[in-house]
């Protein structure tokens, strides 16, 4: 749970995409390490160092839970990618608590 890049000072309302671009724009800003990708959300289209979940396939980690099994490659996925964002999302939870 450790952060690799923090841009503050953007408004809450402003577009993800954005913010990702300012980011990547940035002359010390967001490097994406080769052969590795960053997680992101449906929000955004899949692009090199960025991986988003299938659109389309239902994931709900709470059916996973419960002993359900993903019936095609694409909804394994789609677990495995929540399942890791929810890391991110409780990093996230963290720095607000502080």
């Amino acid at each position: 749970m450790q952060f690799t890049y923090v841009l503050p000072g953007w408004e809450g309302f402003a577009a993800d995409g954005r913010v990702l671009r300012d980011a990547m724009s940035r002359q010390h800003g967001l490097r994406v390490p080769t052969s590795c990708y960053y997680l992101i959300d449906a929000g955004y289209t899949n692009c090199e160092g960025f991986l988003a979940s299938f659109r389309g396939q239902k994931y709900h980690l709470n059916e996973w839970r419960q002993g359900h099994r993903p019936r095609n490659d694409e909804k394994l996925f789609n677990l495995r990618h929540v399942s890791t964002r929810n890391v991110i999302e409780r990093c996230f939870g963290l720095i607000k608590i502080r």
